[in-house]
């Protein structure tokens, strides 16, 4: 049936013949559906995929966030079933069990369903993203949170040792915690998990879509456990609490790989805790899927087609800098290119690049490594972040003598970044006749497409963003499927600067950076604040999230 979907998609203009080889490809020797490979790489989304099963093939959509399900049915599937074969059990009707599957032409699964609950089984069809959020509602964890909590009580008036704490790390309470506190940050689909002694609690928090948003809040005295709990996982050292550390963690999800980077720091209070969350998604780092307008995504792929010279991306942290060069990259791997990277820390590991870590407290910083590249033949060089004067100065060295070189800064805008390399102390002359361009970049909060609303907006709004009159807007509202908020996922807005031979002249000439972003805009450039209004006008997010990121 798998390969049937696959003609069918063809067929009808989904995909090309080509994208459903490549996806029949990656899908040998895995355990993913063909309709999640083309979703992993890029190439439909859930509402195609589902529009396809329930117009082609008749099954009928079900909208699990308006469906309510009784608990009771999560007697009649395991939990471990249910996941693999990303379907919820509805209800029973007539001796007939309704589920609704991500992939309900997968008859195997169909088959092993009624074996397991004893009834004829009728699929429905709901996207992957629907079923995620229903199971994950449908079988909790099977203790309460402050059941846990009172489980930790024996821990009250204790003073762990460093070889106390190597065994009530072990200790169930301490051990399903810790789980439910990654958990929660998978089903929010959050990017950080921030774990924050206070005074007399531990409070957790969720950063989902670039905002912080509280979680449970622990006993102080599970503090020192939990801590020590997730170092080792992590692979720390818990004697040692008066110096940040780094680790990382990788567990798989559904199928998905997660990396998780774990930073301690202490605080007056004890070690705060932050874990990043690194999605191995393969559709994250393609160009297509970055959320480039139409003319930026062709002054982007001309840039990294140029054989030689710098590029850079700058933002704030946060703003998908790493993500947006990191595409670029796998754009750029082929068989004759031979691509080093040099970061801190190594955030997306994409095959047939050789990327390094750096190790400052070995005297392995951006700048040594950077030197070592160069003695190994590289052609494209990636450096995580451009800091210093000599990093700055071997990065222009290896643009003049052939190089590709891509870097990030930290700036507010395109034209700063140059002016940011001049006050480096690189001269103008380097600067004009290497750099190639640089890319700006902001991250916004998507609109949940499924609860946004239309209003009328005012005139403060209309003339912010130059519309008529007559024009609508979309604004956040919430529902079940965004946790309320209004907002899921994020789109990315940017502004690039080409480094035409204008551009350079001026560089050249020590111009000030006004003048230098007025001629850019004046020869096309697309600033930040247009192509966030250009997001908003069409739905993808709203006018008080562009507002909230870009002043």
């Amino acid at each position: 049936m798998t390969k049937k979907l696959g003609e069918i998609l063809v067929q009808n203009g989904y995909i090309t013949q080509e994208e459903c080889a490549e996806a029949l490809e990656k899908q040998e020797g895995t355990d993913k559906k063909l309709g999640q490979v083309l979703q992993n790489l890029g190439y439909m989304s859930s509402e195609e995929l589902v529009e396809v099963l329930e117009y082609q093939l008749g099954f009928s959509h079900v909208t699990l966030s308006d469906f309510h399900i009784n608990p009771e049915m999560a007697e009649l599937i395991p939990e471990n079933i249910a996941r693999r074969y990303n379907t919820v059990p509805l209800g029973v009707e007539d001796d007939q069990l309704k589920v609704a599957m991500a992939d309900p032409t997968d008859l195997m699964a169909v088959d092993d369903l009624e074996m397991l609950s004893g009834y004829k089984v009728v699929p429905h069809i709901a996207t992957r993203e629907d079923i995620e959020n229903a199971l994950n509602s449908l079988y909790s964890i099977g203790e309460d949170v402050e059941e846990v909590f009172e489980s930790l009580n024996k821990y009250k008036d204790e003073e762990p040792e460093p070889d106390d704490l190597k065994d009530m790390v072990e200790d169930a309470p301490i051990v399903k915690l810790t789980t439910m506190i990654l958990n929660e940050a998978l089903q929010r689909e959050a990017s950080d998990i921030h774990i924050e002694p206070q005074e007399d609690n531990v409070r957790i928090r969720y950063r989902v879509d670039g905002v912080l948003q509280k979680g449970m809040t622990a006993p102080k005295h599970s503090q020192p456990a939990l801590i020590s709990r997730l170092k080792i996982i992590a692979d720390l050292d818990i004697t040692k609490r008066r110096i940040p550390q780094d680790g990382r963690i990788t567990l798989t999800k559904n199928g998905q790989e997660i990396d998780m980077r774990v930073s301690t720091l202490p605080t007056v209070n004890g070690e705060k805790v932050v874990i990043r969350l690194l999605n191995k998604e393969e559709s994250l780092l393609k160009i297509e899927n970055l959320g480039f307008s139409e003319e930026n995504l062709e002054k982007f792929q001309g840039l990294i087609s140029q054989p030689h010279g710098i590029i850079l991306a700058t933002g704030p942290t946060g703003s998908g800098k790493s993500t947006t060069l990191s595409a670029a990259l796998n754009r750029l791997n082929t068989l004759e290119e031979n691509i080093i990277t040099v970061e801190d820390p190594v955030e997306f590991q994409i095959k047939g690049i050789n990327q390094v870590q750096v190790h400052s407290e070995i005297g392995r910083g951006f700048a040594d490594t950077l030197r070592s590249i160069l003695r190994q033949d590289p052609d494209i060089i990636m450096v995580g972040e451009i800091r210093d004067q000599e990093t700055a100065q071997i990065a222009i060295r290896a643009a003049l003598t052939g190089h590709l070189v891509l870097s990030t800064l930290h700036t507010n805008d395109a034209v700063s970044s140059i002016t940011r390399l001049v006050d480096m102390g690189i001269p103008p002359y380097l600067v004009s006749s290497t750099v190639n361009g640089v890319i700006a970049q902001r991250l916004l909060r998507r609109l949940c497409s499924r609860c946004s609303e239309s209003y009328n907006p005012g005139p403060e709004e209309r003339a912010a963003l130059n519309i008529d009159k007559g024009v609508q807007l979309q604004q956040a509202a919430g529902c079940p499927r965004c946790n309320n908020s209004g907002f899921k996922g994020r789109v990315a807005i940017q502004e690039i600067l080409v480094m035409d031979n204008v551009i350079k002249k001026m560089v050249l000439e020590d111009k000030d950076d006004q003048d230098l972003k007025e001629k850019a805009i004046e020869r096309g450039m697309i600033t930040l604040r247009e192509d966030g209004r250009d997001k908003v006008v069409s739905g993808l997010t709203s006018y008080q999230e562009m507002m909230r990121v870009i002043v």
